[in-house]
């Protein structure tokens, strides 16, 4: 999930959704090979521009700050100027998360006209492995292409990149693209096996190998930095790179990597599922998180219940706010950080071993367990059903630091 804004002070004594992630239509101009809601054709009761308006006026009396459209593609759908143009007039920042295929500059001027200030364009890689992950050639020029009309037209730009197989090493090249585009900041999140990543176990990370990849990240923002103090330039003016939600943990680079040039240092402080983010579903459904898989966290529809009711009252959104560290189990729950991580992601744990918990994707404990010449591998034991934000199941296997590496 992107990350947003620095949640202020003052909101962090009552919770509330300050961050939304709005999926608006399923409908989609690439059929991603990881996409995690099987995005492609438009669900068969997607909701109508009347009850979008709706969602937006209990998101607007419910105190919402930001508000991310995605997919799909949001722009896909024709009342999706009218979605911008309410809710920013009414002070929220609106921003679309988007492959970026069909952004034309028409599109991108309209969209600018009614009130959309951020745009995030997705590449995963250079052109030969983006293109793969998108199942779609020519995606990372229209891609780039995106991001530079986007900077042109004033927008803040950001761009996401998965980490995986395929990824994995091709960073440098990854990093040099966006940020000649015009991104002003480039996160990087780890490939879960949720949806059609479910089907590609052989694409996901080991859990030891996230530690080159957020050594590498580190490698490339410390470099950024450096060259643009010898060149005179402010650190805020330089690329932000940064970790998403699930990736990383307590490692030498957690502040580094979680930290935006020149504002105070911060670190992971735990799954904000519910607490201040808050996803819904192009049919109405509501998750504490919009990258939760559907079936275990929905919590209602808003066809039948209001948000507020729903963020107030139901479990499966207020899970976070009403945990304690009884659910951490193996390394997790005897760990040094467990009162503040409380797991990591809980959507990867989920995603991966069909419970919360126990995350091996922690940098952290892949150096502890480094220190007794122990390393954990993830191995998948159940497949996927074929539905939208659906999950198989992994194990994990411990053992010798040594060992082949089965990937």
């Amino acid at each position: 999930m992107s990350s947003p804004r620095d949640i202020r002070p003052e909101d962090r004594q009552q919770p509330k959704p300050i961050y939304v992630v709005w999926e608006t239509t399923m409908r989609c101009d690439h059929s991603c090979s990881h996409c995690g809601s099987r995005a492609e054709f438009s669900r068969p009761n997607e909701l109508e521009t009347d009850e979008l308006f709706g969602v937006a006026d209990q998101l607007i009396r419910l105190g919402t700050r930001e508000v991310t459209l995605i997919g799909g593609e949001a722009y896909l759908r024709s009342d999706v100027y009218d979605l911008v143009a309410y809710l920013s007039k009414a002070g929220i920042y609106v921003a679309i998360q988007t492959g970026g295929l069909g952004l034309t500059p028409r599109r991108m001027q309209k969209l600018k006209d009614a009130g959309l200030r951020g745009i995030g364009v997705s590449i995963d890689g250079p052109a030969d492995v983006h293109d793969v992950l998108r199942n779609r050639e020519g995606s990372f020029a229209a891609g780039i292409r995106a991001m530079k009309l986007a900077k042109a037209a004033g927008m803040n730009v950001t761009s996401n990149t998965q980490v995986n197989q395929l990824t994995l090493g091709r960073f440098n090249e990854t990093a040099m693209a966006v940020q000649e585009a015009g991104a002003q900041v480039w996160r990087i999140q780890l490939t879960v096996p949720m949806g059609r990543a479910a089907d590609r176990p052989e694409w996901l990370l080991q859990p030891w190998q996230m530690v080159d990849a957020i050594d590498e990240l580190a490698e490339i923002k410390t470099r950024l930095l450096t060259e643009a103090y010898h060149a005179g330039i402010p650190p805020q003016k330089v690329m932000n790179v940064t970790m998403g939600n699930n990736i990383g943990y307590y490692g030498p680079h957690e502040h580094l990597l979680r930290s935006t040039p020149g504002v105070a240092a911060k670190a992971w402080y735990g799954c904000q599922a519910g607490r201040f983010t808050l996803g819904i579903e192009s049919d109405g459904k509501i998750k504490g998180c919009p990258s939760l898989p559907t079936a275990p966290y929905v919590g209602g529809n808003v066809r039948d219940v209001t948000i507020e009711d729903l963020w107030n009252n139901d479990q499966r959104l207020r899970f976070v706010r009403d945990r304690d560290t009884s659910e951490l189990s193996g390394f997790c729950k005897t760990c040094y950080y467990a009162d503040v991580c409380r797991a990591g992601c809980s959507f990867t744990t989920h995603c991966f071993f069909g419970t919360r918990g126990n995350n091996p994707f922690c940098y952290h404990r892949v150096s502890k367990l480094a220190e007794k010449n122990l390393r954990e591998r993830v191995v998948q034991v159940e497949g996927a059903a074929g539905l939208p934000y659906d999950f198989g199941r992994f194990e994990m296997v411990e053992e010798s630091l040594n060992s082949e590496e089965q990937t």
